[in-house]
């Protein structure tokens, strides 16, 4: 692969990809640990200021030739990229889930599969019709000039420069979710990965230089300071900034990015809520625990869609405590090396973050929360790891119920109703009190309740019945979840701007 150099028996250095060149880095390399063993995975560049407004001047320049290519070259492009990383997957797999932490079938199956199928969905994207025409208008005579009818066309238009931040829970699906919308609509990128995994990222710009895509359309800076994100969301040649992340973070770059009135594109954080009816059935209690119980499990609840507040009925509280205490339970043999078979809990990714959630499990059992599950460190002699934790009979105002842990931590709050009307008052009031609104769900054994529920939630999106997604559908969040929606064809939407064009008839 270009773009790394190898020491004698060291480990791998990457380079910058800046203007289709493989770029030493001005400021060094950094360590990228691998959150399982604590060994050194390969060594990061850390950009210089100066090299990230290299990068954005050098996406300025690509833009007006990548822009104008036909929707069929851009699209071929991004489908040789797929077939690359696919070739590659097996490599691909080893350093997702190196850098990472996730196993070995969440690596292969929800993050470099992920990332092909979303360069082969806007492969197609880039095929979309961008233009609409708008019904036409007759005017009369007037200031403006005499009557007549007036025919009108929305198009939409690439923004720009895209400077995309990508999160690190997800360094292959999360990037090519930015990347292959904003290049299907014949924007150019910047790409700043989150510090703790970003060697994955550096492949997947070498598998779209493979794929012919021309120098400057794509550039890769990283660095464990963060002012390389800052140099990259402040660059005056940088449209838009597309960030994942958390919410304070995205705030920051909010502030930045109002100063030159530049789009924006935030997914951010969440804390989930799953209300649990008591008219759920048996089959709905074992779909609601098998959902939330993902939280324990799927990338060690570093997920911002995950069930992480449980708002339980008094009726099925006390079954589905216990049965959510079993389920962990039963992961609790299942932490541990994520190159492993059988292992079903990997690692957080860093030592600094597993102390920030053990900190979250402490002030919970303070606050009066009961431990239920987990509570304890896995007696693991290496790596960052959680045990998948339950805590019961909480209240609203606690912190482990308001604020987002993102670890495999699971809170649950009971509540009483007088009847079914106000129970669905007293669920809605509970779930939407809260910061964040990103996706919340609805178990009941009566679909048109969950329905009617899920339309009164302040969250971008709601499961009924299942923690799963559709893939095309709108995603994004309300209040501090979020700004925008992407996804299916809402990505292309997200990655330009309405032209319209107006002509006499």
């Amino acid at each position: 692969m270009r773009g790394i150099g190898t020491g004698a028996g060291g480990p791998r250095a990457r380079r910058l990809f800046i203007g289709g060149e493989w770029t030493e880095p001005d400021h060094g390399h950094y360590e990228v640990v691998n959150p399982a063993t604590e060994e050194v995975v390969g060594l990061a560049p850390e950009a210089s200021g100066a090299q990230v407004h290299a990068a954005a001047a050098a996406a300025r320049e690509a833009f007006a030739g990548w822009s104008r290519t036909k929707p069929e070259e851009r699209a071929a492009i991004l489908e040789r990229a797929a077939a690359v990383l696919r070739r590659d997957a097996d490599t691909y797999t080893a350093l997702a889930r190196a850098e990472s932490g996730a196993t070995t079938g969440t690596a292969r199956g929800m993050q470099v599969a992920v990332a092909v199928a979303r360069f082969q969905r806007y492969a197609k994207g880039a095929l979309e019709p961008v233009e609409e025409a708008i019904p036409p208008q007759i005017n009369d005579a007037g200031p403006m000039g005499r009557a007549g009818v007036m025919g009108a066309l929305a198009v939409r238009r690439p923004v720009g420069v895209v400077t995309c931040v990508t999160s690190y829970n997800n360094p292959w699906a999360n990037p090519a979710g930015k990347v292959a919308p904003a290049l299907a609509m014949g924007n150019t990128v910047v790409v700043k990965p989150a510090p703790q995994d970003p060697l994955s990222v550096y492949g997947m710009a070498a598998a779209l230089e493979e794929a012919g895509v021309p120098p400057g359309v794509v550039n890769v800076v990283s660095g464990a300071d963060p002012a390389v994100g800052e140099a990259a969301v402040a660059s005056p040649d940088v449209d838009m900034v597309s960030f994942t992340g958390s919410t304070a973070v995205g705030q920051r770059i909010g502030e930045v990015c109002g100063r030159t009135m530049k789009r924006q594109l935030m997914e951010l954080g969440g804390k989930g809520a799953a209300i649990v009816f008591d008219d759920v059935g048996e089959d709905g209690l074992a779909a609601a625990v098998a959902g939330i119980g993902t939280t324990f499990s799927f990338y060690s609840g570093q997920i911002c869609t995950a069930p992480t507040r449980v708002i339980a009925q008094r009726g099925i509280y006390d079954r589905l405590v216990e049965r959510l205490a079993a389920y962990a339970g039963h992961l609790k043999a299942k932490v541990g090396d994520p190159a492993a078979e059988g292992t079903v809990v990997g690692p957080v990714i860093s030592a600094a973050h597993r102390d920030r959630i053990e900190g979250y499990v402490e002030a919970g059992r303070k606050e009066g929360a009961r431990l239920v599950a987990g509570g304890e460190r896995p007696a693991l002699t290496r790596g960052f790891y959680v045990a998948p934790t339950l805590l019961a009979d909480c209240t609203p105002d606690m912190r482990v119920v308001r604020e987002e842990i993102f670890g495999p931590v699971v809170v649950v709050v009971p509540f009483d109703a007088d009847g079914p009307e106000d129970a669905e008052d007293t669920a809605v009031a509970l779930a939407d009190d809260s910061d964040y609104g990103l996706i919340d769900y609805v178990f009941s054994g009566d679909v048109a309740r969950a329905f009617r529920v899920a339309g009164r939630l302040r969250a971008g999106g709601v499961g009924v019945n299942t923690i799963g997604r559709n893939m095309e559908a709108p995603f994004g969040g309300f209040k501090k979840s979020g700004v925008g929606r992407d996804v299916g064809s809402y990505a292309l939407h997200a990655y330009s701007e309405l032209q319209s064009i107006v002509w006499p008839g």
